[in-house]
Formats: C-alpha cells, structure tokens, sequence
C-alpha cells in the first residue's frame, strides 16, 4: 500500500454522538417503542458520511471508559462539573457499540485514559508508519496534536461544511507559530467544559496575546514582572494553577494501546446483523444509506420499502448525495441549492392549461397564501399547487373580493373533483378561507401535519420543522419577506410577485414530499384507517363547525362582570379585615409576607427559588382550616381568573361581521387524540361555580326559534376501563344499569345498595376516577380529606373489589415497557418514551400514562366517530348545526320544530359510534342556553 493510500480515521465517539443527540434535541427522533434514537441516528448518519465521503483505509471508533485516572490523580475536580449523561445517549451507546461491531470497525479505549489519549497515541504510531491520520471529531484541543500527518477533521455543523484543520490552519485559528502552543493556550485560558481552571482573568484574547509575547505557559510565567496590576497578581498567586492547567489539557500520546494496520483496516460489514439492528431502530432509510455507503447489492425482497423516501432524496438532492436526507440537521439544502422549477400562471389560457393538467393527477398538493393567519377573515393572494416533485405553478389573485371569486370559480371542478386526492399542511386552514369564494372541497383529502401527528404525536408538527427534519430541506422563512411582527410588518399581498410565487409553490412542493415520506409509514403504525376513516373527514367536520361558531350574549356577560367586580372588592375588604393590615393582594411577595411573616400560618413555609414565599394555589389550598383569609383569597383569584380570563375577554372574541364567537378545534396538540379548543378556549370553562355556569348561560340559540341541544357522554372513561379491562364486576354493574360509583361504594364498604351513603359515594367517585389516573393514597388523602391509612384501606378494598381491574393495570405497565407504546381501542398509539427511565418520578408519570393514555384516547375516537356520522345525518336531513364538542360532550343549534327528530337520532348515533360490551350512555338536555341545556 502506498503512503497515499494510507488514510487512518479515529472518531471521537462521545464528541460526535453528543453533537448528534443535541442535533435533534428540539425535534427528538423518537420510534413507534417510544425510544429516543436521536443520539444514534446522529452519530451513525455522521459514520457513515466519512466512510461514503472519505473511502478511508482504516478506521476505528474510540470511546471514554471509566473515570480519567491520569488525570484526576492530578486534579479531583477535572471535568467534576459535567451534568449527568442523558438517558438517550446511556441507552444508546450499547446499540452504537453494536452497530460498530456489525459493520467491521474496531472499537478502542484505554481504561483510566479519555479517548483524546488514545487517539493521539495512535495518531503518532501511524505517524511513523507513514500514515495520514484524521482525528474526527468537533473538538477543538485536538489540534494540538495536528501536523503534517495528522489532520483534525471537523464534521459539518451551524450551516458550514466539512472542515479539515492542518498545521496552517490551526495556526491561523489560534493565531499560533506551532500546534503545540494549543497546550499552553488552554492552560492560560482554562476549560468551562472541562472543568479546567487556567490562570483567573485570562480569556482568549489575553491568551493569544501572551503567546505572540512569550511563546509558553512557562516563558509567561518566568517573565511576570513585565505585567501590570490585579492581572499580574492573578497570574503569580496561580502559577502552580496554571501549570496544572496545561498539565491537564496535554493530550497523552503514551497510552497503553497498540497500532494494529491489519485490526484497523477497513473490512466487509456483517450485512445481516446490521439489517437487523436498523430494523428494530426503525432506521429503514438509513438502511438505505447503509447499502449505498458500503455499495452492497441488496434484492427488492430483501429492502426496505423506502421508494418514497429514495423519490424524495433524489428529487430534493439529486442522486449523488441520496442518503444524506436524516444527518444531523445542522446545515439543510434550501431554495439557492435546490433544482427546482415554479411557474407563475397568468392569462385565462394559461389557466386552463393548469386546470386541465390538475384534473389529470391521481393526487395535487395546494396551499393558499392570504393576507393574515386568522381564516374567517383572511383574503386570498394566492395559490400554489404542485403534483411532482421539485415543479409547482402559482396563481395570483386580485384584491377585488369579486374579481378573486371569479378567479378561483374557474378552479371549481379540481376543488369539486371526487378523483383527485387533495395534499396540503394544516389544510382545515385553507377549507375555511376557500369557504369564504363559495368553495367547498370534495373527495379525499391528506394533511401531512395530521399525518405526523399519527406518526410521531408528541413532537412539533410545523411545516418547516417537519422540512428540516425529514427532508433536510430549509423553507424560506416568511419573516425574511414580510418582515417581523409589529407595525411595520407587511401583508403578502405586499411582497414582490416573483417572490410570493418562490414562498409559495415551495411550501405545496415540501408538503407534498412531506405526503410521499409520511404516507408509508402509516400502515405501520397501524394508523392508515385512523388517518382516513377517522381524522381526514373530522378536519372537514371541524371547519365547518368552525366557520358555523355559536352566539354569545354579550349584554349578559357585562351585566355578570359587573357583578364579579363588586364581588371582588367584597372579598378585598374582608381579606384585609382578616389579615389586619392592607396590601398589594396581587402581589405573591407582599401577600406571601403578610400570610407567614406577620400571620405567622407556617412555620415551614415554602420558598421560590428568588427567595419570595410560595403562594401558589395547591400551597393555599392546602391551608384552607389555618385562616379564614385562606379561603377568601382563593375564592378572590377565582373570581379574578373568571372575570379576566372570560366575562371581559370572551365579548372581544365576537366577530362583528357574524356576531358569534368562532374557536378553532386542535386535531394535532394533545397527545391522546383529545381536540383541543383555542381562541378562544371554550373547553375549559369552569362550570363547578355560580359564577363559572352563569358563564355557559351567555352562550345562546341562534334566535327565539332555535334551541341548544347539548349530548353528553355518562362517564365514558369508566365504561371504557370496563370495557378495556373485562372486569366482570364493572361490566355486571354497568349491564344492568347501576349507578356506578354507588355500586362501587357498596363493594368497597360491604353494604347494600341502596345503604350507601352520598359520603361514600361520593369517596367511591374519587377513587373510581382516581384509578385512572393513578392516584395514590397521599392523593386521595388530599381530595376526600381522609386520612392517608383511611385512603390506603380505601383504595386496597378497591383493588379487591375490582381484582381483573387490578391485573389489566399491571399488564398495561408491562406492555408499554416491552412495547414502548399504548393503543386505544381503534389503535391509536401513544408512545412512552419514558417508561423504562431510571428516574422514579419519570417513570412513575409514564406509567400512569400507560393506564389513562387508552382510556381517554378511546374516549376521544368514539366522540370523533359520533361527530362525523352526525355531520353527515345533519346535512342530509335538518337545519340543524353542529357547534361546539367539549370533552365527552357536543352542542348543537337546533330549530325548534327539528328538536323531537333530531333527540333520538343524536342519542342512538352517540351511543352506538362504536361495538362494546358496556352500553354506552348519553343524557341530552335541551335549552334557550349552554347552561339550561347541559
């Protein structure tokens, strides 16, 4: 072998697994098992770079063992400020090991030495052996090892490429004569990572300074009378420090191992075994890579199915560089370095060209450009849309509302179009802004953010996110054409036409690559039926309840916040009655003083972490028997959170061009498939108070000839544990009827049914609710007021009464361990990647999810089903209007005259969404308002 062809590359095994866990660490890659495989995607994508890149001749990957002995020996505390490794790179580094070993690459350490020891001593054998050695890794003190034969090789990071640092260029960077002065730079200026000391108020500039002057640590420290002041005192009272220092970051080049040419030589990978690995990571398109990296031919049989994936890389980086889609997303491909072609469409011909092109596809991606993001009022700039990748077409639309609606009435037959599957991102968003020109969307449908909420649900679902992260691809950012936020921002509509069409057709081509790469994975994750039959056609029922909103009375709102005010003041007046003296009560300092200061209500009471008194709710709550000021004040903050957070802002939530109040529905925030209800929440009123309920009272029929309908599921959640369960006892009690929190409480306490007192069943209620969410007996404590043994006894009786219950909650716990994930009952997963922590309360949290995760993800797909079925009986057949869904309940504006039909219809659709052996039960009730009718 020539001595050119002698390439010898060391990898720095934690320095690169580091940097590729902390790549990903906002947008964490976790499998369908729950296990984060960010810190192994990172670091294999960067193995497998070098060796497709580089082609080197020998490799071999060096970790750290142990504790550095040569090192701490000298200093106890060196790197003793390291935080504790994170749980995702612990559990895998064994895999990374294994993966090394499957593919044929050595791995090296030297007990009591750190892996930069063994890879500058490696480095100076091969040396002498003639080899060009490449010290990979993005730490920089390795340059003091560099020469003519040794190179650092820095992986690419922060949007720069590939650098390899020679003597030159570690000279220039560290503004040194020779590599070897790095030593004495890092003992002047001293290691934060590291916990390396240096000499006190030396930094890098000072350090670079003091070298050009005396060339070494020692020379400095021989010459310190040339210095002046509290520098100069720093330096001579630290001297030893400062040898110490650069004692400490020498790289040893004397460790105990051995350069072996032949172990060290670049040599076939075990193709199977690593097969095998890939798959249980679920690393199917580094697989992929893989077999290109090591050129290995593999049959169509044996393959993965990444098609998709391969159309995606080839289309987004051309063929040369497939493989490089998932490296650590630290410098991304984007509009200047992308091959693409956007055609703006202008003239009627041109027009109908795209149109007749359109109605050809089997699937188009479109996405709307508007003058603002809320919907219902924004107007329409543009659309793009876009059926191959890397080619898209826009079209411009006037700001003459009518001349734009006669504009996209020639696009009706593709919107209207029962054969071409319709592709975009947040797509309810463009339903309801198409709804405003008299388009409605008809066929199948594909929203990549609900797709990934399927696939992953616990990470963020943004478009330029899913961009960067899936297809290594940067969006151009809609800041950089319309400005930031404030005053001077621009609309859209303001932004040049050459780059409008660029921002635009852009987001439909990434969306639609988005739908290529998401779209196989569902059957996967046996999620493809709830994407179809599930989410796809709620998104279109959730628009339209969006666009419908419900009526607010606004006059009965004012008249209550005029009410809470002087209920405010009341308890104002009483509290500082109570405490005796007047303060700032929305100030937690002030009132946390007067409560423990000058009260004196517990001597042990909590601090924050700036020194104040914790005065927070739970705190208080806890307090409620020391002081009748406890309970005034909780009552006050009460009435203030209502008053602000509703009865003054929900008026200010009416649009004034329909005089209702218009949330929007969440398919894709919580984790368990619940919708969440946003600008303005209306899933969260409080409706236990007076004052919470009178809130549900402003909400109104349409008019004197409409009514609300509210449908409300019976406590869905215990009859799915029932059913998920088989608890016999529970099903018996739920088949005939009982009421089941006092069947409970007559199990539990041993007496007859109709014994039962309202306390114990009300202690049954807690516990039967509790068990869902784990609670323990210190939390039962804490809700019934029963001592902690008491609650123990309470929830053991429990257990004994429902012994299946018992058994299916441990066995959920051990399927999410082996697993990683729950399912409810149509299959929706929920990952717990947290499950097998070491961290008790971690786990603890997780286990609990194990349990609640299926119940009220069950809960939220049988309500789903209801509403879709309902939607399309109510268009069908009434005038009816489906408005609002809140927890296990919907809400209806119902035309008097339809009222008796409509009931029955409701109830039985509700109640017969899904097949289970507990009845479900739903009680309707019927009112001029929310609160009469629930």
């Amino acid at each position: 072998m020539s001595s050119e062809d002698k390439r010898l590359f060391l990898l720095d095994a934690y320095a690169l697994i580091f940097r590729g866990y902390y790549a990903f660490i906002k947008n964490p890659r976790i499998n369908s098992k729950g296990f984060n495989t960010s810190a192994i995607m990172g670091f294999t994508n960067s193995l497998l770079d070098v060796i497709k890149r580089e082609k080197p001749t020998h490799l071999a990957v060096v970790f750290d063992v142990g504790e550095a002995t040569v090192r701490t020996v000298d200093f106890a505390a060196y790197k003793a400020n390291r935080e504790e490794t994170p749980e995702a790179i612990r559990l895998g580094v064994p895999y990374i090991q294994e993966i090394l070993r499957a593919m044929c690459i050595p791995v090296l350490f030297a007990e009591g030495y750190e892996a930069d020891d063994v890879i500058g001593t490696l480095a100076k054998k091969a040396e002498k052996e003639g080899y060009t050695t490449y010290m990979v890794t993005p730490d920089k003190d390795f340059a003091q090892l560099v020469s003519d034969k040794i190179k650092m090789y820095r992986p690419p990071a922060f949007g720069k490429g590939i650098e390899i640092w020679g003597v030159e260029e570690v000279k220039e960077k560290f503004e040194i004569d020779d590599p070897m002065q790095v030593i004495d730079y890092l003992g002047m200026m001293g290691d934060s990572v590291d916990n390396i000391p240096g000499l006190p108020g030396v930094g890098e500039k000072t350090a670079k300074k003091f070298l050009k002057e005396y060339g070494t640590l020692e020379n400095l420290l021989a010459n310190t009378h040339e210095l002046k002041g509290k520098l100069k005192e720093n330096i001579e009272a630290n001297k030893e420090l400062g040898l110490l220092s650069k004692k400490l970051a020498t790289i040893f080049t004397d460790a105990p191992v051995e350069f072996d040419e032949e172990d060290l030589e670049m040599c076939a990978p075990d193709v199977e075994r690593v097969k095998e690995l890939f798959t249980e990571l679920e690393f199917r398109q580094m697989l992929d890579n893989f077999y290109r990296t090591f050129n290995v031919g593999v049959s169509t049989e044996q393959k993965p199915q990444t098609v998709s994936e391969k159309s995606i890389q080839a289309s987004l980086f051309g063929d040369e560089t497939e493989g490089e889609l998932v490296e650590a997303p630290t410098t991304f491909r984007d509009i200047n370095s992308y091959d693409h072609l956007y055609q703006l469409v202008e003239g009627a011909m041109g027009r109908k060209l795209l149109l007749d092109k359109l109605l050809k596809q089997n699937e188009v991606c479109f996405d709307t450009e508007t003058t603002g993001l809320d919907a219902l009022t924004a107007e329409l700039v543009g659309i793009s849309f876009s059926f191959e990748a890397g080619k898209g077409y826009y079209i411009s639309f006037p700001e003459n509302f009518d001349e734009a609606k006669a504009l996209i009435e020639e696009f009706r037959p593709f919107f209207e179009s029962e054969s071409v599957l319709k592709i975009g991102h947040n797509l309810k968003y463009d339903y309801k802004v198409l709804h405003k020109y008299g388009i409605q969307p008809k066929g199948k449908s594909f929203d990549t953010m609900i797709a990934h909420y399927l696939l992953n649900p616990d990470m963020r679902h943004n478009m330029d996110v899913l961009s960067e992260t899936y297809l290594h691809y940067q969006p151009i950012s809609i800041e950089s054409l319309i400005g930031k936020k404030g005053k001077n921002q621009l609309q859209f509509n303001q932004v040049e036409l050459e780059k409008q069409k660029e921002y635009a057709v852009e987001d439909a081509d990434v969306t639609l690559q988005l739908k290529e790469f998401f779209a196989p994975q569902l059957p996967a994750v046996n999620a493809q039926k709830l994407m179809e039959d599930l989410e796809m056609p709620l998104m279109q029922v959730l628009s339209e309840m969006e666009i419908e909103g419900i009526r607010l009375d606004t006059d009965a709102l004012a008249k209550q916040s005029e009410k809470i005010t002087a209920d405010i003041l009341k308890f104002e007046k009483k509290i500082f009655e109570d405490a005796g003296v007047e303060f700032n009560l929305n100030s937690p300092k002030q009132l946390g003083e007067i409560l423990f200061d000058h009260l004196k209500l517990d001597p042990k009471a909590k601090k924050t972490a700036t020194g104040q008194y914790a005065t927070g709710e739970e705190i208080l709550s806890k307090m409620r028997d020391k002081h009748p000021v406890i309970n005034d004040i909780l009552e006050y903050r009460q009435l203030q959170k209502l008053k602000s957070t509703y009865v003054d802002a929900l008026p200010k939530e009416v649009r004034p061009e329909t005089g209702r109040v218009h949330t929007t529905f969440s398919q894709t925030v919580a984790a368990t498939g619940r919708l969440t209800s946003v600008n303005p929440n209306l899933q969260n009123i409080p409706i236990r108070s007076e004052q919470g309920r009178e809130i549900r009272k402003a909400f109104v029929a349409r008019d004197e000839n409409h009514v609300l309908v509210s449908a409300d599921y019976s406590q869905i959640e215990l009859r799915i544990i029932a059913e998920l369960s088989k608890d016999p006892m529970m099903l018996e009690s739920f088949q005939k009827g009982e009421d089941i929190h006092k069947a409970t409480a007559a199990k539990v306490f041993n007496v007859a049914l109709d014994e039962v007192t309202r306390e114990q069943r009300s202690h049954a209620k807690t516990v039967n609710f509790g068990i869902i969410y784990g609670v323990s007996a210190f939390g039962l404590s804490e809700q019934t007021g029963l001592s902690r043994s008491e609650s123990k006894q309470l929830i053991d009786a429990y257990y004994e009464t429902y012994p299946v219950l018992k058994q299916y909650i441990e066995s959920q716990i051990q399927v999410a361990r082996e697993q990683g994930y729950v399912e409810t009952i149509l299959g929706r997963r929920r990952y717990l990647k947290d499950i097998n922590s070491r961290n008790a309360v971690v786990r603890g949290h997780a286990e609990r999810n194990s349990v609640n995760a299926p119940i009220q993800g069950s809960a939220a797909d049988i309500i789903k089903i209801a509403m879709i079925r309902l939607q399309a009986i109510l268009k069908q057949d009434f005038q009816a209007k489906m408005l609002l869904q809140v927890h296990d309940e919907l809400v209806f504006d119902v035309p008097r005259n339809e009222v008796d039909r409509l009931k029955p219809i409701i109830k039985e659709t509700m109640e017969n969404a899904v097949n289970l052996n507990v009845p479900l039960e739903v009680e309707i009730g019927v009112g001029d308002n929310w609160l009469e009718a629930h």
